[in-house]
């Protein structure tokens, strides 16, 4: 059982993910923007992976950005992120190396198989 941080500004997505991840034997952690999800990030509490939009509300880079930030943060965190919109090359740059990508909209077994590999890696 894996810790995972989900952090999704649109709430139907975020709940079923939640549900998603939770009914394949995962802890959640729910945040809906950056700040949230810091607050989990910056506290001891253990966490194996944070699963994050690229694009939340008014912050174009915000998943990148919160990727980084948790990187720092925790070096060894596995991170899987997702977008609904293309991404750009300048967004493609933005990505950290060896973390993995999920197209929205995605099945659950798309993101079963994400899951699955992400914290496989």
């Amino acid at each position: 059982m894996a810790v995972i941080l989900i952090v999704e500004d649109d709430v139907f997505i975020r709940e079923v993910a939640d549900m998603m991840i939770q009914d394949w034997g995962h802890q959640t952690l729910i945040a809906s923007d950056v700040d949230e999800a810091l607050v989990f990030l910056r506290a001891p509490q253990h966490i194996d992976a944070l699963f994050t939009d690229i694009y939340l509300k008014a912050l174009v880079h915000g998943g990148c950005d919160l990727a980084h930030q948790a990187m720092a943060l925790r070096p060894k965190l596995r991170v899987l992120y997702t977008t609904g919109n293309s991404l750009t090359d300048k967004m493609k740059a933005l990505l950290i190396e060896g973390t993995h990508f999920l197209r929205k909209p995605y099945t659950q077994h798309q993101l079963q198989t994400s899951v699955n590999n992400m914290l496989a890696a």
